[in-house]
């Protein structure tokens, strides 16, 4: 059962690259294939190499009853809701832990795909930075991969924020995707669903070629279904009203708790300035964080990172962020509303570079966004 469940997932993450041959020059095609190669080959190595909370996930879920299950599914959020979508292939089918890794790693590099597919859709023509071309170039980042091919909520949860964003790029064709992205970040991380209804509510609203009727409306239903949602996000993130002095004390406890963790990757940023904070969040690990070669791939990719922002910073960002797609504008709302409630509660750097995978593609077609409309503005002048 094992084996087939692991080649069905892969036969199936196959077919999905294939149901864009319509749509993706064979060249992109090509490049997803290579993309899912390289995708399962980390989905492997965090099976065989890393135990975390991901082991936790899958043998937990084989320990439940049915009661279990059911109070799981209908009664809690978070780390319940996870337990209880691993209970059939867990539990009732058997499956190993290395058949899960596979299976939920086909399911991220589902939503990779999609992001890939939003960076065609949208960029008009290949960014480059200095000598070197930008796309596809950074979607073989290895964090981007690391993070969203392991069991648990940080790979549903990039996938839900990729069926949602790719179903607004066509949202009167592609609601049921929008819903069960938002449904589905819902029961994983209610508070992350709140930052998506808002980054998009605001690019909408503030969107150029839309009209002010369809503005108002999307915005006023995104927000709506916004303060609906907030008293459940609140209980979830044990704040008890919504006030700045609640959020701050949330915000201190949360950061004191993961600083002191028995981690070597905690550290206290309860000192830090608020730009060091957002630093911290959006670009470390860095090199003075070294401990190990996991560390030193992602002080690389970080600085890579690093650089390219500093970039966009010195060169017309506001004005590239004005002419950007709705899409693209929402994905940077997105990436600013989260790196603002992260940076200042997360005292943790693993978590943090978990965190922040969730609002990495947003950075990075942002990226390909900016140096391809400056190319673009360059050539004109």
């Amino acid at each position: 059962m094992n084996f087939f469940s692991i080649v069905l997932a892969i036969g199936l993450g196959y077919l999905f690259i294939l149901s864009f041959k319509n749509t993706l020059s064979e060249g992109n095609l090509s490049t997803l294939k290579k993309l899912f190669l390289f995708h399962l080959l980390f989905g492997a190595y965090f099976c065989l190499f890393v135990q975390g909370d991901a082991v936790g996930y899958w043998k937990q879920a084989k320990l439940m009853t049915y009661a279990d299950f059911i109070y799981s599914l209908t009664e809690d959020q978070g780390t319940y809701f996870i337990l209880a979508l691993n209970y059939y292939p867990s539990n009732i089918l058997d499956l190993s832990y290395f058949a899960g890794t596979m299976i939920y790693s086909v399911i991220g590099f589902i939503g990779l795909a999609y992001f890939y597919v939003i960076a065609v859709d949208l960029i008009p023509n290949n960014p480059k930075f200095k000598e070197y071309y930008l796309f596809p170039l950074l979607f073989f980042l290895p964090n981007l991969h690391f993070w969203s091919c392991a069991v648990g909520k940080d790979t549903l949860l990039f996938f839900c924020i990729a069926i949602f964003t790719y179903g607004l790029l066509q949202p009167a064709r592609r609601i049921p995707m929008v819903i069960l992205g938002l449904v589905l970040a819902y029961f994983i991380r209610p508070h992350m669903t709140l930052f998506m209804l808002l980054g998009f509510g605001m690019a909408y609203f503030s969107g150029k070629n839309i009209s002010i009727g369809q503005r108002l409306l999307f915005f006023v239903v995104m927000i709506g279904i916004a303060i609906v949602i907030l008293p459940k996000v609140m209980e979830f993130a044990k704040v008890e009203e919504a006030s700045v002095d609640s959020f701050n004390k949330f915000s201190q406890t949360k950061s004191a708790l993961l600083s002191t963790a028995s981690s070597s990757t905690a550290i206290d940023i309860s000192s830090y300035p608020f730009p060091l904070k957002v630093f911290t969040f959006l670009f470390r690990p860095f090199f003075f964080d070294i401990n190990g070669i996991p560390s030193v791939l992602a002080s690389f990719e970080n600085l890579i990172l690093l650089i390219l922002t500093i970039s966009i910073l010195k060169n017309k960002p506001l004005q590239s962020f004005r002419n950007a797609p709705f899409i693209i504008q929402g994905m940077v709302y997105f990436l600013i509303i989260g790196t603002l409630a992260f940076s200042q509660s997360l005292g943790n750097v693993g978590i943090m570079i978990r965190m922040r995978n969730m609002f990495l593609p947003g950075l990075i077609i942002f990226i390909f966004w900016h140096f391809s409309y400056v190319q673009n503005q360059d050539s004109k002048a």
